[in-house]
């Protein structure tokens, strides 16, 4: 495939047409378009969401201490809808002034605390808890340097390979090319990995799993972009191993579900106030409501 060659003018000009699915949400300022309050539910921790991978990793990080009695751990998720510009409302922004989901207020301390960006959401929720986080200097040294590898890999993924492959308006050979190569390289970093490990700082289930887990686990298990064919994902046997073994814990299963507004209705939940919100869910399969 051959197209023309771009020559980038002098200084560069926003064009809103451009951009292909979810243009709407990109823009080249911050700040805050529109005043709207967020809501604020009766648990200390509020979380401002929708279930990307970003989101996912805190839905299951949350779900995954209550299921550890962490009763401190009950949350209020809220719904934002991104693709209605819900994250450019005042009171979104005052918690993110980067206007992305994931966002966090912690109200059991005075003056409440924000918390934003999905990896440090998980960092600050393991050393409040005193959970998910190992306390051997090794095995945290290790933690963290996966969870600081996916921040740093999952752009690549998810604004190179997905944007390129599954929303641009066009699809071009270099821009797909470029990042599926880089996309493979980072499942073979993780699949070797994997091979002598049972999760990612070793023998543990940690922060550093619930991080890469909604991205990479997702595309080893045909989930994301619908590029498991594209990719060959199913060559990838370790990393595929750990990423069914995650999937049956019922707290990601349960985390998964939250502020998911597309798929399956049964696998649902727009927003989470109570435990007992997942086993109205479950009735509502049972009855064959949505």
């Amino acid at each position: 495939m051959t197209q023309d060659s771009y020559i980038p003018p002098r200084v560069w000009q926003w064009e809103q047409a451009s951009g292909g699915r979810f243009a709407g949400i990109n823009r080249p300022i911050a700040g805050a378009t529109h005043e709207k309050a967020l809501p604020v539910g009766r648990h200390p921790l509020q979380l401002y969401s929708l279930a990307t991978p970003n989101g996912v990793k805190v839905t299951v990080m949350l779900e995954e201490l209550l299921a550890r009695g962490h009763q401190g751990a009950e949350y209020d998720a809220h719904l934002i809808r991104i693709t209605e510009g819900e994250q450019f409302g005042s009171g979104f922004v005052a918690v993110n002034p980067n206007s992305k989901i994931p966002a966090l207020m912690d109200h059991s301390v005075d003056p409440p605390r924000r918390v934003f960006e999905s990896g440090a959401i998980l960092l600050y929720l393991a050393e409040r808890f005193g959970d998910f986080l190992p306390g051997e200097d090794t095995a945290r040294s290790e933690c963290l340097s996966w969870l600081f590898w996916q921040m740093g890999s999952a752009p690549l993924l998810g604004g190179g390979f997905g944007h390129f492959y599954a929303y641009a308006p066009e699809k071009y050979e270099y821009p797909i090319n470029r990042y599926a190569m880089e996309v493979k390289r980072q499942m073979d970093v993780l699949d070797r990995h994997l091979a002598e490990q049972d999760y990612m700082a070793g023998g543990e289930y940690s922060i550093a799993d619930m991080a890469i887990w909604p991205w990479y686990g997702a595309l080893a298990l045909g989930r994301l972009y619908d590029a498991g064919e594209f990719l060959d994902v199913g060559g990838y046997t370790h990393l595929r191993r750990w990423a069914e073994r995650i999937d049956q814990r019922p707290a990601v299963q349960r985390g998964r579900m939250v502020n998911r507004t597309w798929g399956e209705p049964a696998e649902q939940l727009h927003e989470r106030h109570e435990a007992s919100d997942f086993e109205r869910r479950t009735q509502d399969k049972l009855e064959g409501g949505a």
